[in-house]
């Protein structure tokens, strides 16, 4: 085989793993326009990012004062998330697949509704023992102004 074949070859393949290792990655992005209620009122501190190329995405991570929340609201699951686990850009964070059954948090009384200008994930938090809601604005719809 020539010299120039194989470093091809080579290159290809480290091509691939590169563009692999960077899909297995998701870049979470601060919601500014994101609502959090913990038993009917705001908490003191709290954020909420989704998953920056994944539009629709039933993925939600949750800052609750200094407590990560990850939430697949699909699923009706919640996993308690480590800082060591997230690496902070800027306002935003990159993780690894945060979804580890070792970090479940029980959770019951699941309602994933539209309400309108938001989608609105409500459930009981089982350790806290209060209800979560978290409303997420919609992308307004565009298409008559084009």
């Amino acid at each position: 085989m020539s010299s120039a074949v194989l470093s091809s070859c080579i290159f290809i393949l480290f091509a691939n793993a590169a563009i692999a290792g960077e899909t297995g990655r998701i870049h979470w992005k601060l919601l500014t326009d994101a609502q959090l209620k913990l038993d009917g009122k705001p908490p003191l501190a709290w954020n909420v990012y989704q998953p920056e190329k994944r539009k629709n995405s039933p993925l939600v991570l949750v800052l609750l004062g200094r407590r990560y929340l990850f939430i697949d609201y699909k699923a009706k699951l919640v996993y308690q998330v480590p800082l060591s686990d997230l690496q902070s850009q800027g306002a935003d964070f990159e993780s690894d697949d945060l979804a580890n059954p070792d970090r479940l948090i029980p959770s019951s009384e699941w309602t994933v509704r539209d309400v309108g200008p938001a989608e609105q994930i409500r459930l009981t938090l089982g350790d806290y023992g209060c209800v979560l809601e978290v409303s997420l604005a919609h992308m307004p719809d565009l298409r008559p102004f084009y």
